[in-house]
């Protein structure tokens, strides 16, 4: 009955893994090109709702963790962020980071379809693995640098250059609004590696919980967001207001950005690296079928299905868990 329950509770964690990295994917690129009247809503918008969002929720969860006690909430927020100044301090560096990679997304998706997003957004194993081994001197074994290299040349052929004939004028727009979208994913990509390991990094240093830590990332990361929204945004902001553009579908893509990383950081332990690699596999094929299919802006080509399959490949075999290497390379 345990092997069961803990079976069932592995296909869960792949069934969650796989609905938010696709959901959150298509319907951010969809809400993105989905062409309305009156004016889009704000990216810049968006992460500072989602932040807000996050941190409502962690609340939550530390009110719960302390059986409902408002007494007991507010004692635990006042002891780990006011009165530990330095610690809360720490996480300025990362949420920084983490806001300006939520805004880095929503370019990178009103400028390149869900599936190449999708395949090109898996270098940030690569960034993470290296920061991992520079930062906290993580070493590699020689199926994690192969799968890193394999990985390399698969999104270099995702990206390969297609000769498609068609109007000059538009065909020059998109090839500007690709590499807008390809170097969006790329310091996505750096500062998604950087961000993560530095915050494991903390989360290793004290004892403090996942949910309070998630806290003072939120808190950061709001007062980051609402700075870039009114530094980029504020003539908009002034003239039509935060939440303008805003629909159900909007709504949607907040709460899936939000809640994602903490559904993820909730279920992970469930999930081996087998399974996150199936998810990573599964989220590339849905993303590419429902690109091609209902949001009709991608057309696949032999190039790109040769290099998916080098990432999903580089993804399963970056979670390998090979023999011990005798001496394993180190940075």
């Amino acid at each position: 009955t345990v092997k069961m329950a803990s079976a069932n509770l592995k296909y869960l964690s792949l069934g969650v893994l796989v609905f938010q990295t696709t959901s959150l994917v298509l319907t951010m690129r969809y809400s993105r090109t989905l062409q309305g009247d009156g004016p889009r809503y704000l990216a810049s918008s968006a992460v500072v709702v989602a932040e807000l969002l996050k941190i409502l929720t962690c609340v939550g969860l530390v009110f719960k963790e302390h059986s409902f006690s408002g007494r007991a909430l507010s004692s635990v927020l006042r002891q780990e962020i006011l009165h530990k100044p330095i610690e809360t301090l720490k996480l300025a560096i990362p949420s920084g980071i983490y806001t300006l990679q939520n805004n880095l997304l929503y370019a990178a998706l009103s400028n390149l379809d869900a599936a190449t997003y999708q395949v090109t957004y898996q270098l940030k194993i690569l960034t993470t693995a290296l920061f991992s081994v520079s930062m906290l001197g993580r070493r590699l074994g020689v199926y994690q640098w192969l799968s890193l290299l394999i990985l390399m040349a698969g999104v270099a052929f995702v990206q390969w250059p297609t000769d498609s004939p068609s109007d000059p004028q538009k065909e020059q727009l998109t090839a500007g609004s690709q590499f807008v979208g390809l170097v969006a994913v790329l310091v996505a990509c750096c500062s998604s590696g950087f961000a993560g390991v530095y915050f494991e990094k903390i989360l290793k240093e004290t004892k403090q919980s996942v949910w309070v830590r998630n806290i003072q990332l939120g808190m950061f990361g709001l007062v980051f967001g609402l700075f870039g929204m009114f530094a980029y945004d504020g003539a908009r902001v002034q003239e039509h207001g935060m939440f303008q553009g805003y629909n159900m579908l909007t709504w949607i893509v907040v709460a899936l950005q939000a809640l994602g990383g903490l559904v993820i950081a909730a279920v992970i332990k469930y999930a081996d690296n087998i399974l996150k690699g199936f998810a990573t596999s599964l989220s590339i094929i849905l993303s590419t079928f429902i690109s091609y299919f209902l949001l009709e802006d991608f057309e696949p080509t032999s190039v790109f299905f040769m290099g998916a399959a080098l990432v999903i490949a580089a993804t399963f075999l970056y979670g390998y868990e090979g023999k011990p290497v005798a001496n394993p390379s180190r940075a």
